[in-house]
């Protein structure tokens, strides 16, 4: 175990959360194309890389932890305090490498993610309204976005269009 084994772990870890911004992609995609039909395989194809991902995880901290004590670094140092402790300045460029892209994978995947959450709620709130509305007059929206039911009002609408 050693510094090697530790950064082909990161690039390991760095590889299944690409992989992890693919699937949420394909799954934005499948929600704004509508194809509901297709969601819960995207799904279960996301969860198991973000299992891989937790495997990864593990393998890190183990190999974190030998490097850790090869560099004289604390047994639960994190990545950036590796970067500290390097050896070498080639060590702490590869490190630092990694810091960099594994940082800006994982706010690229929390944005995504963000995203495709609104894309579910907003899914999930249209289709609440449909069934609501089965049966009733479909209504109106507010000026604030709410729903609302004008019963008795009558309504005039312009055929020539």
């Amino acid at each position: 175990m050693g510094s090697n084994e530790l950064s082909a772990v990161l690039w390991r870890e760095r590889e299944l959360l690409e992989t992890v911004l693919f699937k949420l992609e394909t799954q934005r995609l499948l929600l704004t194309a509508g194809e509901s039909r297709w969601l819960p395989l995207a799904t279960r194809e996301l969860e198991h890389v973000l299992e891989k991902l937790r495997g990864a995880g593990l393998g890190r901290a183990v190999e974190a932890s030998a490097v850790a004590e090869a560099w004289g670094a604390p047994e639960q140092a994190t990545l950036r305090e590796l970067i500290q402790h390097a050896p070498t300045p080639a060590w702490r460029e590869i490190l630092t490498s990694h810091f960099d892209a594994l940082s800006q994978l994982t706010s690229e995947v929390a944005a995504l993610r963000d995203c495709n959450t609104r894309l579910l709620e907003t899914a999930s709130r249209a289709a609440r309204e449909t069934l609501d509305g089965i049966g009733r007059d479909a209504g109106t929206y507010s000026a604030d976005g709410k729903p609302q039911r004008d019963e008795g009002s009558s309504r005039l609408l312009d055929t020539s269009l």
